[in-house]
Protein backbone atom coordinates (compact mmCIF):
# COMPACT_ATOMS: atom_id res chain seq x y z
CA UNK A 1 0.00 0.00 0.00
CA UNK A 2 1.06 3.61 -0.46
CA UNK A 3 3.08 5.18 2.31
CA UNK A 4 3.00 8.76 3.55
CA UNK A 5 4.79 11.36 1.45
CA UNK A 6 7.59 13.41 3.03
CA UNK A 7 6.33 16.82 4.07
CA UNK A 8 8.98 18.67 2.03
CA UNK A 9 8.10 16.72 -1.14
CA UNK A 10 4.40 17.19 -0.60
CA UNK A 11 4.98 20.94 -0.18
CA UNK A 12 6.72 21.00 -3.58
CA UNK A 13 3.95 18.96 -5.23
CA UNK A 14 1.12 21.23 -4.08
CA UNK A 15 2.99 24.56 -4.22
CA UNK A 16 1.35 27.35 -6.16
CA UNK A 17 3.25 28.71 -9.14
CA UNK A 18 5.73 31.18 -7.69
CA UNK A 19 8.59 33.40 -8.73
CA UNK A 20 11.17 30.68 -8.04
CA UNK A 21 9.53 28.46 -10.69
CA UNK A 22 10.15 31.10 -13.34
CA UNK A 23 13.66 31.71 -12.03
CA UNK A 24 14.42 27.98 -12.33
CA UNK A 25 12.99 27.92 -15.88
CA UNK A 26 15.25 30.80 -16.96
CA UNK A 27 18.38 29.43 -15.27
CA UNK A 28 17.91 25.93 -16.65
CA UNK A 29 16.50 27.22 -19.93
CA UNK A 30 19.50 29.41 -20.75
CA UNK A 31 21.58 26.24 -20.77
CA UNK A 32 19.27 24.87 -23.46
CA UNK A 33 19.37 28.17 -25.31
CA UNK A 34 23.14 27.77 -25.48
CA UNK A 35 22.87 24.07 -26.33
CA UNK A 36 20.64 24.74 -29.34
CA UNK A 37 22.66 27.73 -30.51
CA UNK A 38 25.94 25.83 -30.38
CA UNK A 39 24.63 22.64 -32.00
CA UNK A 40 22.80 24.32 -34.87
CA UNK A 41 24.96 27.38 -35.64
CA UNK A 42 27.53 25.15 -37.35
CA UNK A 43 25.04 24.36 -40.12
CA UNK A 44 24.94 28.08 -40.95
CA UNK A 45 28.68 28.32 -41.64
CA UNK A 46 29.71 24.96 -43.16
CA UNK A 47 29.41 26.27 -46.74
CA UNK A 48 31.50 29.30 -45.75
CA UNK A 49 34.17 27.00 -44.26
CA UNK A 50 34.27 25.16 -47.59
CA UNK A 51 34.75 28.40 -49.54
CA UNK A 52 37.53 29.62 -47.23
CA UNK A 53 39.57 26.47 -46.65
CA UNK A 54 38.83 24.30 -49.70
CA UNK A 55 38.91 26.88 -52.51
CA UNK A 56 39.88 25.48 -55.91
CA UNK A 57 40.47 28.27 -58.47
CA UNK A 58 40.04 25.83 -61.37
CA UNK A 59 36.56 24.74 -60.26
CA UNK A 60 33.33 26.17 -61.66
CA UNK A 61 31.71 25.82 -58.23
CA UNK A 62 32.81 27.35 -54.90
CA UNK A 63 34.91 25.31 -52.51
CA UNK A 64 33.03 22.84 -50.32
CA UNK A 65 33.97 20.64 -47.41
CA UNK A 66 34.96 17.11 -48.50
CA UNK A 67 32.44 14.45 -47.39
CA UNK A 68 34.50 13.15 -44.48
CA UNK A 69 35.30 16.67 -43.25
CA UNK A 70 31.67 17.81 -43.54
CA UNK A 71 30.49 14.74 -41.64
CA UNK A 72 33.05 15.37 -38.91
CA UNK A 73 32.28 19.08 -38.53
CA UNK A 74 28.52 18.47 -38.41
CA UNK A 75 28.58 15.30 -36.32
CA UNK A 76 31.47 15.54 -33.85
CA UNK A 77 29.51 17.67 -31.36
CA UNK A 78 26.80 14.99 -31.31
CA UNK A 79 29.41 12.35 -30.42
CA UNK A 80 30.50 14.55 -27.52
CA UNK A 81 26.88 15.17 -26.51
CA UNK A 82 26.12 11.45 -26.42
CA UNK A 83 29.16 10.83 -24.18
CA UNK A 84 28.26 13.76 -21.92
CA UNK A 85 24.67 12.62 -21.51
CA UNK A 86 25.73 9.19 -20.28
CA UNK A 87 28.55 10.47 -18.05
CA UNK A 88 26.86 13.49 -16.45
CA UNK A 89 23.53 11.64 -16.20
CA UNK A 90 25.24 8.99 -14.08
CA UNK A 91 27.24 11.61 -12.15
CA UNK A 92 24.08 13.60 -11.37
CA UNK A 93 22.67 10.62 -9.46
CA UNK A 94 25.96 9.91 -7.68
CA UNK A 95 27.16 13.40 -6.69
CA UNK A 96 24.00 15.46 -6.83
CA UNK A 97 22.40 17.56 -9.53
CA UNK A 98 23.82 20.90 -8.43
CA UNK A 99 27.46 19.85 -8.01
CA UNK A 100 27.90 18.97 -11.66
CA UNK A 101 25.49 21.58 -13.06
CA UNK A 102 28.04 24.41 -13.06
CA UNK A 103 30.74 22.21 -14.56
CA UNK A 104 28.69 21.53 -17.70
CA UNK A 105 28.04 25.26 -18.17
CA UNK A 106 31.70 26.24 -17.83
CA UNK A 107 32.66 23.54 -20.32
CA UNK A 108 30.20 25.05 -22.79
CA UNK A 109 31.55 28.59 -22.29
CA UNK A 110 35.22 27.63 -22.66
CA UNK A 111 34.71 25.35 -25.67
CA UNK A 112 32.42 27.81 -27.48
CA UNK A 113 35.16 30.42 -27.29
CA UNK A 114 37.87 27.91 -28.16
CA UNK A 115 35.91 26.70 -31.21
CA UNK A 116 35.94 30.23 -32.61
CA UNK A 117 39.67 30.53 -31.93
CA UNK A 118 40.50 27.33 -33.85
CA UNK A 119 43.97 27.68 -35.31
CA UNK A 120 46.25 26.00 -37.83
CA UNK A 121 48.51 26.72 -40.80
CA UNK A 122 46.50 24.45 -43.08
CA UNK A 123 42.82 23.70 -43.69
CA UNK A 124 43.24 20.33 -41.99
CA UNK A 125 44.77 22.00 -38.93
CA UNK A 126 41.91 24.47 -38.52
CA UNK A 127 39.22 21.85 -39.03
CA UNK A 128 40.94 19.36 -36.69
CA UNK A 129 41.15 22.01 -33.94
CA UNK A 130 37.53 23.01 -34.52
CA UNK A 131 36.38 19.39 -34.29
CA UNK A 132 38.40 18.83 -31.11
CA UNK A 133 36.80 21.75 -29.28
CA UNK A 134 33.33 20.99 -30.67
CA UNK A 135 33.56 17.46 -29.26
CA UNK A 136 34.15 18.83 -25.76
CA UNK A 137 31.53 21.51 -26.32
CA UNK A 138 29.12 18.68 -27.08
CA UNK A 139 30.29 16.85 -23.94
CA UNK A 140 29.22 19.82 -21.81
CA UNK A 141 25.96 20.21 -23.71
CA UNK A 142 25.25 16.51 -23.13
CA UNK A 143 25.40 17.00 -19.38
CA UNK A 144 22.82 19.76 -19.53
CA UNK A 145 20.12 17.43 -20.89
CA UNK A 146 19.64 15.07 -17.91
CA UNK A 147 20.56 17.67 -15.29
CA UNK A 148 18.25 20.46 -16.48
CA UNK A 149 15.32 18.09 -16.99
CA UNK A 150 15.80 16.39 -13.63
CA UNK A 151 16.28 19.63 -11.69
CA UNK A 152 13.17 21.20 -13.21
CA UNK A 153 11.03 18.10 -12.65
CA UNK A 154 12.13 17.91 -9.02
CA UNK A 155 11.48 21.60 -8.38
CA UNK A 156 8.06 21.76 -10.04
CA UNK A 157 4.60 21.13 -8.62
CA UNK A 158 2.71 18.17 -10.03
CA UNK A 159 -0.10 20.23 -11.57
CA UNK A 160 2.09 22.25 -13.97
CA UNK A 161 5.29 20.18 -13.99
CA UNK A 162 4.96 19.31 -17.68
CA UNK A 163 4.65 22.95 -18.69
CA UNK A 164 7.70 23.95 -16.61
CA UNK A 165 9.94 21.24 -18.11
CA UNK A 166 8.58 22.03 -21.57
CA UNK A 167 9.37 25.73 -21.03
CA UNK A 168 12.99 24.85 -20.25
CA UNK A 169 13.18 22.80 -23.43
CA UNK A 170 11.39 25.51 -25.42
CA UNK A 171 14.42 27.74 -24.94
CA UNK A 172 15.99 25.50 -27.57
CA UNK A 173 13.74 27.19 -30.12
CA UNK A 174 15.02 30.63 -29.12
CA UNK A 175 18.58 29.28 -29.31
CA UNK A 176 17.98 28.14 -32.90
CA UNK A 177 16.35 31.45 -33.73
CA UNK A 178 19.20 33.44 -32.16
CA UNK A 179 21.75 31.47 -34.17
CA UNK A 180 20.03 32.56 -37.36
CA UNK A 181 19.64 36.17 -36.22
CA UNK A 182 23.31 36.46 -35.16
CA UNK A 183 24.38 34.98 -38.51
CA UNK A 184 22.13 37.47 -40.34
CA UNK A 185 23.52 40.46 -38.44
CA UNK A 186 27.19 39.46 -38.69
CA UNK A 187 27.07 38.39 -42.36
CA UNK A 188 25.08 41.50 -43.32
CA UNK A 189 27.52 43.82 -41.55
CA UNK A 190 30.56 42.22 -43.18
CA UNK A 191 28.80 42.00 -46.57
CA UNK A 192 28.14 45.74 -46.54
CA UNK A 193 31.59 46.61 -45.24
CA UNK A 194 33.57 44.38 -47.59
CA UNK A 195 32.06 44.29 -51.06
CA UNK A 196 32.76 41.24 -53.19
CA UNK A 197 31.65 39.99 -56.63
CA UNK A 198 29.78 36.68 -57.13
CA UNK A 199 31.87 33.54 -57.59
CA UNK A 200 31.08 33.24 -61.31
CA UNK A 201 32.40 36.77 -61.89
CA UNK A 202 35.62 36.58 -59.88
CA UNK A 203 36.38 33.30 -58.15
CA UNK A 204 39.18 34.44 -55.87
CA UNK A 205 37.67 37.81 -54.92
CA UNK A 206 34.22 36.34 -54.10
CA UNK A 207 35.50 35.30 -50.65
CA UNK A 208 37.04 38.28 -48.87
CA UNK A 209 39.78 37.57 -46.26
CA UNK A 210 37.55 39.06 -43.54
CA UNK A 211 35.04 36.23 -44.09
CA UNK A 212 37.23 34.13 -41.79
CA UNK A 213 36.08 36.34 -38.91
CA UNK A 214 32.41 35.80 -39.68
CA UNK A 215 32.16 32.10 -38.84
CA UNK A 216 34.34 32.58 -35.75
CA UNK A 217 32.13 35.36 -34.35
CA UNK A 218 28.97 33.33 -34.99
CA UNK A 219 30.40 30.25 -33.24
CA UNK A 220 31.82 32.17 -30.27
CA UNK A 221 28.64 34.09 -29.50
CA UNK A 222 27.18 30.92 -27.95
CA UNK A 223 29.35 31.50 -24.89
CA UNK A 224 27.58 34.74 -23.95
CA UNK A 225 24.22 33.48 -22.57
CA UNK A 226 25.89 30.57 -20.79
CA UNK A 227 28.38 32.86 -19.03
CA UNK A 228 25.60 35.23 -17.95
CA UNK A 229 23.71 32.48 -16.09
CA UNK A 230 26.65 30.74 -14.38
CA UNK A 231 26.37 32.74 -11.13
CA UNK A 232 22.64 32.06 -10.75
CA UNK A 233 23.07 28.38 -11.51
CA UNK A 234 25.56 28.12 -8.65
CA UNK A 235 23.14 29.88 -6.29
CA UNK A 236 20.39 27.28 -6.80
CA UNK A 237 20.06 24.86 -3.87
CA UNK A 238 20.23 21.12 -4.43
CA UNK A 239 16.84 19.60 -5.22
CA UNK A 240 14.89 18.38 -2.20
CA UNK A 241 14.32 14.97 -3.78
CA UNK A 242 18.04 14.33 -4.14
CA UNK A 243 18.83 15.66 -0.66
CA UNK A 244 16.01 13.76 1.07
CA UNK A 245 15.67 10.52 -0.91
CA UNK A 246 19.26 9.90 -2.05
CA UNK A 247 21.50 11.83 0.36
CA UNK A 248 18.90 11.10 3.12
CA UNK A 249 19.29 14.50 4.75
CA UNK A 250 15.70 15.55 5.40
CA UNK A 251 16.56 18.54 7.56
CA UNK A 252 18.75 20.07 4.87
CA UNK A 253 16.06 19.43 2.24
CA UNK A 254 13.45 21.09 4.46
CA UNK A 255 15.73 24.07 5.15
CA UNK A 256 16.51 24.57 1.45
CA UNK A 257 12.89 24.38 0.36
CA UNK A 258 11.69 26.57 3.23
CA UNK A 259 13.79 29.37 1.73
CA UNK A 260 12.66 28.63 -1.81
CA UNK A 261 8.93 28.28 -1.05
CA UNK A 262 9.01 30.87 1.75
CA UNK A 263 7.09 28.58 4.10
CA UNK A 264 8.09 26.74 7.28
CA UNK A 265 8.80 23.06 6.64
CA UNK A 266 9.95 20.79 9.44
CA UNK A 267 11.06 17.29 8.50
CA UNK A 268 11.72 14.37 10.81
CA UNK A 269 14.94 12.56 9.90
CA UNK A 270 13.54 9.34 11.34
CA UNK A 271 10.66 9.49 8.85
CA UNK A 272 13.14 9.66 5.98
CA UNK A 273 15.00 6.63 7.28
CA UNK A 274 11.77 4.67 7.55
CA UNK A 275 10.58 5.64 4.08
CA UNK A 276 13.86 4.98 2.31
CA UNK A 277 14.78 1.74 4.14
CA UNK A 278 12.01 -0.27 2.46
CA UNK A 279 11.62 1.91 -0.59
CA UNK A 280 10.40 0.20 -3.72
CA UNK A 281 13.10 2.14 -5.58
CA UNK A 282 16.14 0.56 -3.90
CA UNK A 283 17.55 -1.32 -6.90
CA UNK A 284 20.26 -0.73 -9.47
CA UNK A 285 19.78 0.05 -13.12
CA UNK A 286 21.24 -3.31 -14.19
CA UNK A 287 19.12 -5.32 -11.75
CA UNK A 288 16.30 -7.70 -12.67
CA UNK A 289 14.04 -5.57 -10.48
CA UNK A 290 14.66 -2.49 -12.63
CA UNK A 291 14.13 -4.50 -15.81
CA UNK A 292 10.82 -5.81 -14.46
CA UNK A 293 9.49 -2.46 -13.28
CA UNK A 294 11.01 0.06 -15.69
CA UNK A 295 12.68 -1.92 -18.48
CA UNK A 296 9.91 -1.34 -21.01
CA UNK A 297 9.63 2.29 -19.95
CA UNK A 298 13.35 2.85 -20.64
CA UNK A 299 13.06 1.00 -23.94
CA UNK A 300 10.13 3.23 -24.88
CA UNK A 301 11.82 6.53 -23.95
CA UNK A 302 15.10 5.55 -25.65
CA UNK A 303 13.64 4.21 -28.92
CA UNK A 304 11.18 7.08 -29.42
CA UNK A 305 13.93 9.63 -28.84
CA UNK A 306 16.28 7.72 -31.19
CA UNK A 307 13.71 7.57 -34.00
CA UNK A 308 12.67 11.20 -33.54
CA UNK A 309 16.20 12.56 -33.70
CA UNK A 310 17.05 10.73 -36.92
CA UNK A 311 14.29 12.72 -38.60
CA UNK A 312 14.58 15.94 -36.59
CA UNK A 313 18.33 16.54 -36.78
CA UNK A 314 18.80 15.40 -40.36
CA UNK A 315 16.22 18.00 -41.41
CA UNK A 316 17.58 20.71 -39.13
CA UNK A 317 21.23 20.33 -40.07
CA UNK A 318 20.65 20.09 -43.79
CA UNK A 319 17.90 22.63 -44.37
CA UNK A 320 20.35 24.57 -46.53
CA UNK A 321 20.77 21.55 -48.86
CA UNK A 322 17.00 21.04 -49.12
CA UNK A 323 16.44 24.74 -49.82
CA UNK A 324 19.14 24.66 -52.50
CA UNK A 325 17.62 21.53 -54.05
CA UNK A 326 14.21 23.20 -54.48
CA UNK A 327 15.75 26.44 -55.73
CA UNK A 328 14.81 28.61 -52.70
CA UNK A 329 18.47 29.54 -52.25
CA UNK A 330 20.23 30.61 -55.49
CA UNK A 331 23.05 28.57 -57.01
CA UNK A 332 26.23 29.00 -54.97
CA UNK A 333 28.22 30.27 -57.96
CA UNK A 334 25.85 33.23 -58.39
CA UNK A 335 26.66 34.57 -54.89
CA UNK A 336 29.71 35.66 -52.97
CA UNK A 337 30.62 33.91 -49.72
CA UNK A 338 28.98 36.33 -47.29
CA UNK A 339 25.83 36.61 -49.39
CA UNK A 340 25.47 32.82 -49.22
CA UNK A 341 25.75 32.84 -45.42
CA UNK A 342 23.11 35.58 -45.26
CA UNK A 343 20.62 33.72 -47.49
CA UNK A 344 21.09 30.37 -45.71
CA UNK A 345 20.59 32.10 -42.33
CA UNK A 346 17.51 33.94 -43.61
CA UNK A 347 15.89 30.73 -44.85
CA UNK A 348 16.60 28.78 -41.65
CA UNK A 349 15.50 31.65 -39.41
CA UNK A 350 12.18 31.85 -41.24
CA UNK A 351 11.55 28.11 -40.77
CA UNK A 352 12.44 28.27 -37.06
CA UNK A 353 10.31 31.38 -36.49
CA UNK A 354 7.24 30.05 -38.30
CA UNK A 355 7.45 26.34 -37.50
CA UNK A 356 9.75 25.44 -34.62
CA UNK A 357 9.25 28.19 -32.01
CA UNK A 358 5.40 28.10 -32.03
CA UNK A 359 5.48 24.30 -31.68
CA UNK A 360 7.53 24.47 -28.47
CA UNK A 361 5.14 26.92 -26.86
CA UNK A 362 2.04 25.01 -27.94
CA UNK A 363 3.51 22.13 -25.93
CA UNK A 364 4.00 24.41 -22.91
CA UNK A 365 0.37 25.53 -23.15
CA UNK A 366 -1.29 22.14 -23.65
CA UNK A 367 0.91 19.42 -22.15
CA UNK A 368 -0.76 19.46 -18.74
CA UNK A 369 -4.19 19.54 -20.39
CA UNK A 370 -3.84 16.99 -23.19
CA UNK A 371 -1.08 14.89 -21.61
CA UNK A 372 2.33 13.69 -22.78
CA UNK A 373 1.13 10.46 -24.41
CA UNK A 374 -1.47 12.02 -26.72
CA UNK A 375 0.81 14.88 -27.76
CA UNK A 376 3.61 12.46 -28.63
CA UNK A 377 1.30 10.20 -30.63
CA UNK A 378 -0.18 13.16 -32.49
CA UNK A 379 3.27 14.60 -33.22
CA UNK A 380 4.69 11.40 -34.68
CA UNK A 381 1.55 10.87 -36.77
CA UNK A 382 1.56 14.41 -38.18
CA UNK A 383 5.32 14.32 -38.87
CA UNK A 384 4.78 11.12 -40.87
CA UNK A 385 1.88 12.67 -42.78
CA UNK A 386 3.72 15.90 -43.67
CA UNK A 387 6.93 14.11 -44.67
CA UNK A 388 4.91 11.89 -46.99
CA UNK A 389 3.18 15.03 -48.23
CA UNK A 390 6.60 16.41 -49.12
CA UNK A 391 8.01 13.19 -50.56
CA UNK A 392 5.19 11.79 -52.71
CA UNK A 393 4.68 14.88 -54.93
CA UNK A 394 8.34 15.99 -54.51
CA UNK A 395 8.79 16.84 -58.20
CA UNK A 396 5.75 19.11 -57.95
CA UNK A 397 7.31 21.03 -55.06
CA UNK A 398 10.57 21.57 -56.96
CA UNK A 399 8.91 23.19 -59.98
CA UNK A 400 8.86 26.96 -60.24
CA UNK A 401 5.97 28.61 -58.41
CA UNK A 402 5.59 25.94 -55.71
CA UNK A 403 8.68 26.62 -53.59
CA UNK A 404 6.82 28.63 -50.97
CA UNK A 405 4.24 25.84 -50.62
CA UNK A 406 7.08 23.38 -50.01
CA UNK A 407 8.56 25.60 -47.28
CA UNK A 408 5.13 25.87 -45.59
CA UNK A 409 4.75 22.07 -45.59
CA UNK A 410 8.32 21.71 -44.34
CA UNK A 411 7.64 24.18 -41.52
CA UNK A 412 4.65 22.11 -40.42
CA UNK A 413 6.88 19.06 -39.92
CA UNK A 414 8.92 21.16 -37.47
CA UNK A 415 5.81 22.50 -35.79
CA UNK A 416 4.52 19.00 -35.04
CA UNK A 417 7.96 17.74 -34.07
CA UNK A 418 8.11 20.44 -31.39
CA UNK A 419 4.42 20.29 -30.50
CA UNK A 420 5.03 16.58 -30.20
CA UNK A 421 7.88 14.13 -29.61
CA UNK A 422 10.79 16.58 -29.64
CA UNK A 423 9.37 18.05 -26.42
CA UNK A 424 7.76 14.99 -24.82
CA UNK A 425 10.79 12.72 -25.26
CA UNK A 426 12.71 15.24 -23.15
CA UNK A 427 10.00 15.60 -20.50
CA UNK A 428 8.84 12.05 -19.78
CA UNK A 429 12.22 10.45 -18.79
CA UNK A 430 12.57 13.14 -16.10
CA UNK A 431 9.28 12.01 -14.51
CA UNK A 432 8.78 8.24 -14.68
CA UNK A 433 11.97 6.84 -13.09
CA UNK A 434 12.96 6.69 -9.38
CA UNK A 435 14.92 9.64 -7.95
CA UNK A 436 18.12 7.65 -7.44
CA UNK A 437 18.16 6.64 -11.15
CA UNK A 438 16.29 9.57 -12.68
CA UNK A 439 19.27 11.48 -14.08
CA UNK A 440 20.95 8.27 -15.30
CA UNK A 441 17.83 7.06 -17.13
CA UNK A 442 17.31 10.47 -18.68
CA UNK A 443 20.94 10.41 -19.79
CA UNK A 444 20.49 6.98 -21.40
CA UNK A 445 17.29 8.09 -23.16
CA UNK A 446 18.81 11.32 -24.44
CA UNK A 447 22.02 9.51 -25.50
CA UNK A 448 19.84 7.18 -27.60
CA UNK A 449 18.39 10.33 -29.15
CA UNK A 450 21.84 11.67 -29.97
CA UNK A 451 22.73 8.31 -31.52
CA UNK A 452 19.75 8.98 -33.79
CA UNK A 453 21.07 12.50 -34.46
CA UNK A 454 24.43 11.02 -35.48
CA UNK A 455 22.67 8.62 -37.86
CA UNK A 456 20.79 11.60 -39.28
CA UNK A 457 23.81 13.88 -39.46
CA UNK A 458 26.12 11.35 -41.13
CA UNK A 459 23.54 9.28 -43.01
CA UNK A 460 21.44 12.07 -44.53
CA UNK A 461 24.61 13.80 -45.77
CA UNK A 462 25.22 10.86 -48.09
CA UNK A 463 21.65 9.63 -48.63
CA UNK A 464 20.32 12.97 -49.88
CA UNK A 465 22.87 13.18 -52.70
CA UNK A 466 21.51 13.02 -56.23
CA UNK A 467 21.07 9.52 -57.68
CA UNK A 468 23.15 10.64 -60.66
CA UNK A 469 26.75 10.78 -59.43
CA UNK A 470 27.54 13.53 -61.93
CA UNK A 471 24.99 15.76 -60.17
CA UNK A 472 26.06 14.87 -56.61
CA UNK A 473 28.19 17.29 -54.59
CA UNK A 474 31.94 17.07 -55.30
CA UNK A 475 33.53 14.09 -53.55
CA UNK A 476 30.25 12.37 -52.67
CA UNK A 477 29.00 9.06 -54.08
CA UNK A 478 25.55 8.90 -55.63
CA UNK A 479 22.80 8.80 -52.99
CA UNK A 480 19.10 8.03 -53.00
CA UNK A 481 18.05 11.67 -53.40
CA UNK A 482 16.12 14.06 -51.17
CA UNK A 483 12.76 12.51 -52.11
CA UNK A 484 13.68 8.97 -51.04
CA UNK A 485 15.43 10.34 -47.95
CA UNK A 486 12.14 11.98 -46.93
CA UNK A 487 10.42 8.60 -47.29
CA UNK A 488 13.00 7.10 -44.90
CA UNK A 489 12.45 9.89 -42.38
CA UNK A 490 8.67 9.35 -42.61
CA UNK A 491 9.29 5.67 -41.81
CA UNK A 492 11.27 6.61 -38.69
CA UNK A 493 8.40 8.82 -37.50
CA UNK A 494 5.91 6.02 -38.17
CA UNK A 495 7.93 3.60 -36.01
CA UNK A 496 8.11 6.24 -33.27
CA UNK A 497 4.31 6.33 -33.22
CA UNK A 498 4.14 2.66 -32.23
CA UNK A 499 7.00 2.69 -29.70
CA UNK A 500 5.16 5.51 -27.88
CA UNK A 501 2.77 2.86 -26.52
CA UNK A 502 5.60 1.63 -24.23
CA UNK A 503 5.67 4.96 -22.38
CA UNK A 504 3.18 5.65 -19.52
CA UNK A 505 1.28 8.89 -18.99
CA UNK A 506 2.63 11.00 -16.12
CA UNK A 507 0.23 13.97 -16.18
CA UNK A 508 -1.00 15.20 -12.79
CA UNK A 509 0.87 12.69 -10.63
CA UNK A 510 3.70 13.21 -8.15
CA UNK A 511 7.12 11.89 -9.18
CA UNK A 512 7.02 9.32 -6.38
CA UNK A 513 3.57 8.12 -7.45
CA UNK A 514 4.67 7.72 -11.07
CA UNK A 515 7.90 5.87 -10.26
CA UNK A 516 6.35 3.83 -7.44
CA UNK A 517 8.75 5.15 -4.79
CA UNK A 518 5.92 5.83 -2.33
CA UNK A 519 4.62 2.27 -2.65
CA UNK A 520 5.51 -0.74 -0.55
CA UNK A 521 7.36 -3.43 -2.48
CA UNK A 522 4.40 -5.82 -2.40
CA UNK A 523 2.09 -3.20 -3.88
CA UNK A 524 4.64 -2.38 -6.58
CA UNK A 525 4.84 -6.01 -7.66
CA UNK A 526 1.07 -6.19 -8.03
CA UNK A 527 0.87 -2.96 -10.03
CA UNK A 528 3.90 -3.33 -12.30
CA UNK A 529 2.05 -4.97 -15.17
CA UNK A 530 -0.62 -2.28 -15.12
CA UNK A 531 1.88 0.58 -15.16
CA UNK A 532 3.59 -0.88 -18.21
CA UNK A 533 0.64 -0.94 -20.50
CA UNK A 534 -2.23 1.45 -20.89
CA UNK A 535 -1.41 5.18 -20.61
CA UNK A 536 -4.17 7.04 -18.81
Amino acid sequence: MARDQLQVLNALDVAKTQWYHFTAIVIAGMGFFTDAYDLFCISLVTKLLGRIYYFDPSSDTPGSLPPNVSAAVNGVAFCGTLSGQLFFGWLGDKMGRKKVYGLTLMLMVVCSLASGLSFGHTAKGVVATLCFFRFWLGFGIGGDYPLSATIMSEYANKRTRGAFIAAVFAMQGFGNLSGGIVALIVSSAFKDAFKAPPYDVNRAASTVPQADYVWRIIVMFGAVPAALTYYWRMKMPETARYTALIARNAKQAAADMSKVLQVDIVEDQQTVEQLTRKSAGNFGIFSKEFARRHGLHLLGTATTWFLLDIAFYSQNLFQKDIFSAIGWIPKAATMNALEEVFKIARAQTLIVLCGAVPGYWFTVAFIDIIGRFKIQLMGFFMMTAFMLGLAIPYHHWTTKGHHIDFVVMYAFTFFFANFGPNSTTFIVPAEIFPARLRSTCHGISSAAGKAGAIVGAFGFLYAAQNQDKAKADPGYPAGIGVRNSLFLLAGCSFLGFFFTFLVPESKGKSLEEISGENEDEETQIAETSYNRTVPV
